[in-house]
């Protein structure tokens, strides 16, 4: 299923890249989603070069609506999805198909990803590919949901029935990608790892995740605390927020506002003892850490990160920077 929005220069490479695939049992369901450009040709030439190539048009508008739209077409027992800008290895489908093979229903299969671009990638993009990898390969994926988009939206494949389970693509949630991931997580799917490149990843300055406002960090962050409060969040402990940078101030504000009673703590001597959203910062070297605490953490700086993990190492804590 492949949503496609003004694809052009990179649609061709990425069409390509699907009819080269070792494994050939495949239809691609592509939604044009409202295209200025000539995406909607391409995509027609391409459906006549080879009829497992499905074209349709966008009657909604948005991702979603295309992943719906496509969706509604798909019969293939195997499901996964696919970005117009990006590239498929030429195993991509057959290692991701094979390791669900494997594994049987209740898992999501899902492979190492790789950046590349034609301009130089950013520090960040190298480092977000070496964090999933790196969970990837250990299958520890649901271990960080918290943090950041655990499973790349796409490089994954599951069963239809599974995908049926957690609700296919109808939420209406953007990051609709970090959002799916929620719901695998709560349908308590397990990995099925492909430690081989599955992706290949383009970077460029059209992308709809440097462009489009659903992608801004604030939709990130309400995502991230609605689902913290849907799946973890329990009446009988104490909710403790650390930190008072950004997103502990965003965080801190989004209780206050909805009344969730929280205690607030944070290392920074020159925010400990002040006042703010009417909530006094508290000293974390003054906790104890108690076990009927939730500690829900939103602290950046690397050291101070590791140094509270290893502190919290026998406690309930959620990692959301």
């Amino acid at each position: 299923m492949i949503p496609a929005k003004n694809a052009l220069p990179f649609l061709r490479d990425c069409l390509q890249s699907i009819l080269k695939q070792r494994y050939s049992n495949w239809e691609v369901l592509v939604v044009d989603d409202h295209s200025s450009d000539n995406t909607l040709r391409v995509l027609h030439e391409f459906a006549l070069q080879d009829d497992r190539i499905n074209v349709f048009q966008n009657q909604g508008a948005g991702i979603i609506a295309a992943l719906n739209l496509a969706y509604a077409h798909s019969n293939g027992t195997y499901l996964t999805r696919m970005d117009a800008d990006d590239l498929m290895p030429e195993g991509k489908l057959d290692l991701l198909h094979q390791a669900l093979q494997e594994n049987g229903q209740g898992f999501v299969s899902t492979g190492f990803v790789k950046y590349f671009s034609e301009d130089q990638l950013g520090q960040g993009y190298l480092n977000y590919e070496h964090w999933l990898n790196e969970l990837t390969s250990n299958a520890s994926n649901f271990t960080e949901i918290y943090k950041e988009c655990v499973i790349p939206s796409p490089c994954w494949m599951m069963h239809r029935s599974d995908f049926e389970k957690i609700g296919a693509f109808r939420s209406e949630i953007y990051p609709e990608d970090y959002d799916l991931c929620f719901r695998m997580y709560q349908g308590r799917l397990k990995i099925a790892p492909v430690k081989e490149v599955c992706h290949y990843w383009r970077d460029h300055f059209s992308r709809a995740t440097r462009n489009d406002e659903n992608y801004a960090d604030n939709n990130f962050l309400l995502l991230k605390i609605t689902k913290f409060l849907e799946i973890e969040l329990k009446k009988d402990k104490k909710l403790v927020l650390w930190g008072a940078g950004s997103k502990g101030k965003w965080l801190a504000q989004f209780f206050v506002e909805n009344q969730i009673a929280f205690q607030w703590m944070c290392d920074n001597p020159k925010k400990i003892g002040k006042e703010i959203y009417g909530q006094v910062i508290q000293d974390s070297k003054g906790d104890h850490f108690n076990s009927m605490n939730q500690y829900l953490v939103a602290v950046a700086n690397k050291e101070s990160l590791l140094e509270i993990k290893q502190s919290l190492i026998h406690q309930e804590a959620f990692y959301f920077a």
